[in-house]
């Protein structure tokens, strides 16, 4: 019998879609085997507990809650911060609204207030003038910011500026929020520890799953009293996953082995944006720091599925733009193989 030529049978060369396609290494899946386990709603596995203290001392926190995903740990935190009627000050683009389908209105009750963000940098100045006390306006009631701005092509939030914003919360008495989706690729890019980046919020949501390579997974990291809370709504949103040392220990081994890794996706990144342009492609090179890649390109949906024939994924994010993204799953080889398919 001859099997239809589906996209599934055909010889993948690299798969950019996103970081989070990778599939769990051989370290991972040992772990996850062996993994010792417990009720983790009633807060008895061993593992996650384990995962939640050590993301908790790389963000300088007292403690962390592990759910199944960034967008639930952004949200919960949304909620741990906030009442309802208030606004959420964000940059332009932030994923906490453009892709968590409305849930800071739906489970938490607030809207956001945007503020521009050039390459996902908001000015501090615009971001105090954001702040809203007056009794004729909805109440400000939290800050967020995105490091790295997965919209603004993965930019980096300098470490002057978060200083700066961190200044702004403080004076205005309000919580501040990191949506660390790929924090560790900001600090990877800064080149510097990981708490350097993340010691001027409240509570950081860090993604295992990205760069990071883990199968399933974010930790939502603050005070212990802001945990105690968290908890709780992690459980009104069905986060609880009993057994859940077996992706617990997925993620320590990610925890571990991923970091050193990024470097090397940043550099075959620049390597990738660079054939694109020398192709006649539109790219801004000042938006690619870490490891994604937006190309300005009409018809992007007909042009992906052209490529994905050939075995070269990407993302047609809306009519005009595609996006890339590397990870550490897509070699020099594979790279330099995608790079033939697209510059063809």
């Amino acid at each position: 019998m001859t099997l239809p030529d589906t996209a599934a049978r055909r010889k993948v060369i690299a798969d950019f879609r996103s970081d989070t396609v990778t599939t769990p290494t051989p370290e991972m899946r040992e772990a996850m085997a062996r993994a010792e386990v417990g009720d983790d709603v009633y807060g008895e596995d061993p593992t996650v507990n384990a995962l939640q203290a050590e993301v908790a001392r790389l963000t300088g926190h007292e403690a962390g809650l592990f759910m199944p995903s960034g967008s639930m740990t952004n949200q919960v935190a949304i909620a741990v911060h906030t009442r309802r009627g208030e606004e959420v000050v964000c940059a332009e683009g932030s994923h906490i609204y453009e892709w968590e389908l409305g849930m800071m209105a739906a489970f938490s009750g607030v809207v956001p207030r945007f503020v521009p963000a050039p390459l996902g940098v908001p000015d501090p100045a615009q971001v105090r003038a954001a702040v809203r006390r007056s009794v004729h306006q909805s109440p400000t009631g939290l800050i967020s910011l995105e490091n790295t701005h997965n919209k603004a092509g993965g930019t980096v939030i300098p470490l002057d500026v978060l200083a700066q914003i961190r200044a702004v919360a403080e004076d205005e008495g309000l919580p501040l929020h990191l949506d660390g989706a790929r924090v560790f690729n900001a600090a990877a890019a800064l080149d510097v520890p990981l708490h350097e980046v993340t010691r001027h919020f409240h509570t950081v949501s860090v993604c295992l799953s990205k760069g990071l390579g883990a199968p399933v997974g974010s930790v939502l990291t603050g005070s212990r009293e802001a945990m105690k809370q968290a908890h709780r709504y992690r459980k009104m949103l069905g986060g609880g996953m009993r057994q859940a040392g077996v992706l617990a220990a997925a993620a320590l081994v990610a925890l571990r082995d991923g970091p050193a890794r990024l470097k090397d996706d940043h550099r075959r990144t620049r390597q990738l944006a660079g054939a694109l342009v020398d192709a006649g492609y539109r790219v801004d090179l000042a938006a690619v720091q870490t490891n994604i890649i937006y190309v300005d390109l009409p018809d992007a949906q007909r042009r992906v599925e052209e490529w994905d024939a050939r075995g070269v994924r990407a993302s047609a994010l809306g009519p005009g733009s595609v996006r890339f993204v590397l990870h550490h799953q897509v070699s020099d080889e594979a790279l330099e193989g995608a790079i033939g398919v697209l510059t063809a």
